[in-house]
């Protein structure tokens, strides 16, 4: 390896903590806090706390997500669809693929509603830092939130840059706040090195043995140290693996090191018990606390930023493996081929975004309210990396898998509690995007229904009667197709009803691999001058048909697609009519040059 080999991939290690790391790099600034607003700050429970802090980050992210989840990964890519893609080859029986396609379905639904609460907090939790400034201390709750709301605002305008160029920019950022964590942690950890003690698991089981019911309730706190861990796995796609374990040794130091840190400080300072970050960074250095404030509202950015870019990656396999609605995708990354940016998702975040931050008001009322669509995604990629180990025989890394599945679960009941608080905020944004994929993809099978294909021998013998003795227009013309051996209404219309055959003429099918990436095609004839062109990319894959066509020698002069008219007494297949109307077609969704293309109406009554 060169030496500038070697630079860039710890550049891309700077990078995984500046797209990666946020969301889980600040979770030390309010999770303290919350958990201790149910309990008393004695020693016996801050070691307790500790404990389970330390365990609960082991557990799940380390072992579920650092180990066992990005093992499973093809090419470097990660997230639910990736597991669900993983695990289809491997079932037989139509009922279990329905059940892990729904979870599949949840997974990336539960994705979103937690992608909306990440930045509300993370942002609003360091903004109210203002209020520990002298003279600021008096600082209206109003002004903080149009504060918080600009930020946000300013950070979803810039991810139109690119995942590529905003981590350059935030990964050195994040790299300060972590060495910050690391040293004032440690510092009071030196003050009071009883706190070790802390390390050891019992003190956690010890809590839960004598507190059932108060360990069940704050395992929903607890879980805030956990929040973003699941961005390991579902950013892989940007960053690469290595990158991204390497990165996590470096953070995972710090934060530990941090909450053990806290718990130092509490130990000496128990007054500051509701804000113990902020009072144990203005005690270390009070006059470095204003660049603090600043630097913790940069990495609140940064933390939200993680969540975007998992939930872009999340989305874009969505819309190839055609679950869910084309969108308008722009790529921007000429090495990685899944940093995209989706506009309209990026400003639908953004309103929700602002609603939070509006509608809570204060970062530890948002904190009630998170965890339950986070804990909800970690419990399904509990149960599906399982599976998938099941299947490969790999039965030592099922075995913990089940555990940190079940750990999961139990977070995942705990956070229940959490649905009068604010929970069911989860619960409803997660809804929307889990209503368009169900509505979708049973959409898709309608309308295919009512599209009733011409079967494949019939339509050969025809096109051969017809293109023996009709005129032919000069050139190639591809028309598209779902199967091979059904033959979409609109091609025959277009052939034998309005005479259009070309001198050549291509039935082309694009269909998804379970590869994330590589593109394979295969070129068969039909019949004279008649051939079938099967393309197989990944699901990850930016597919440039144009560029296929021109390596195989092939110069389209016309693209004919069906262009359906859908009619429905039905108000949810109406629903369906209006996003695949405001969907690009499948066709322009590959970038074809318009010019060339030629939509051919079909009218289906589902």
């Amino acid at each position: 390896m060169t030496l500038r080999e070697r630079i860039k991939n710890e550049m891309m290690v700077i990078k995984a903590l500046g797209v990666v790391y946020g969301d889980i790099g600040t979770s030390p600034i309010y999770t303290f806090a919350v958990i201790l607003l149910l309990l008393d700050p004695t020693k016996q429970t801050i070691f307790e706390i500790l404990s389970m802090i330390l365990w609960t980050l082991t557990m799940l992210v380390t072992v579920q997500y650092a180990w066992l989840a990005t093992s499973l990964s093809r090419r470097g890519e990660g997230g639910t669809v990736v597991l669900v893609q993983l695990l289809l080859p491997y079932l037989k029986g139509a009922r279990l693929t329905a059940l892990v396609t729904a979870l599949g379905y949840v997974g990336i639904s539960l994705m979103i509603g937690d992608g909306v609460i990440t930045p509300a907090i993370s942002i609003l939790s360091a903004v109210e830092g203002i209020n520990l400034i002298p003279g600021y201390e008096e600082t209206s709750r109003m002004t903080l939130l149009l504060i918080a709301a600009l930020i946000a605002f300013a950070l979803f305008m810039v991810q139109k840059k690119g995942v590529e160029n905003v981590a350059t920019a935030f990964g050195p950022i994040m790299v300060v706040w972590f060495f910050s964590l690391g040293i004032v942690g440690g510092y009071f950890i030196l003050q009071n090195t009883e706190v070790l003690h802390a390390l050891s698991p019992l003190y956690a089981l010890s809590f839960i043995q004598e507190h059932p019911y108060i360990s069940f309730v704050i395992l929903a706190d607890v879980l805030l140290c956990a929040t973003g861990g699941e961005a390991l796995y579902a950013d892989m796609g940007h960053l690469g693996r290595l990158p991204i374990l390497k990165g996590w040794l470096f953070a995972s130091l710090a934060l530990i090191l941090c909450y053990y840190g806290q718990g130092a400080f509490l130990l000496s300072h128990p007054e500051s018990v509701k804000s113990p970050f902020f009072e144990m960074f203005h005690v270390f250095a009070p006059s470095l606390y204003i660049p603090l404030v600043i630097l913790a509202i940069f990495a609140t950015v940064i933390a939200s930023q993680a969540m975007i870019s998992g939930i872009f990656s999340v989305l874009y396999q969505a819309m190839t493996t055609r679950i869910f609605p084309h969108f308008n995708v722009n790529y921007t990354s000429n090495e990685l081929r899944s940093q995209i940016y989706v506009g309209s998702v990026n400003w639908f975040l953004f309103i929700c975004v602002v609603l939070m931050l509006f509608d809570f008001q204060e970062s530890a009322k948002l904190a009630s309210a998170y965890g339950l669509s986070v804990s909800g995604a970690m419990s399904i990629t509990g149960i599906l990396i399982s599976m998938i180990f099941l299947f490969k025989k790999e039965y030592f890394k099922m075995s913990i898998a089940i555990i940190t599945g079940l750990m999961s679960i139990i977070f995942f009941l705990s956070s229940w509690l959490k649905i009068p608080h604010g929970g069911y905020w989860s619960l409803i944004i997660a809804s929307i995007p889990l209503f368009i994929i169900l509505l979708y993809t049973k959409g898709q099978k309608k309308l295919y229904k009512a599209l009733i294909p011409v079967d494949k021998d019939e339509f050969l013998e025809e096109y051969s009667k017809r293109y023996r003795y009709a005129n032919h227009v000069n050139g190639t013309a591809l028309f598209f197709a779902r199967q091979a051996n059904a033959i979409p209404a609109y091609i025959a219309k277009t052939m034998f009803q309005n005479g259009i055959i070309y001198d050549y003429n291509i039935i082309v099918i694009i269909k998804t691999s379970h590869e994330p990436h590589g593109i394979t095609s295969h070129l068969s004839p039909l019949g004279e001058a008649l051939d079938l062109l099967i393309i197989q990319p990944g699901y990850m894959e930016q597919l440039d048909v144009e560029k296929l066509l021109i390596e195989r020698h092939i110069n389209e002069r016309t693209i004919f697609y069906g262009d359906e008219e859908i009619i429905s007494d039905n108000i949810f297949w109406k629903m369906y009519a209006m996003i695949k109307e405001l969907s690009p077609s499948f066709v322009s969704f590959y970038n074809f040059p318009h010019e060339k293309l030629i939509g051919v109406a079909r009218r289906a009554k589902i």
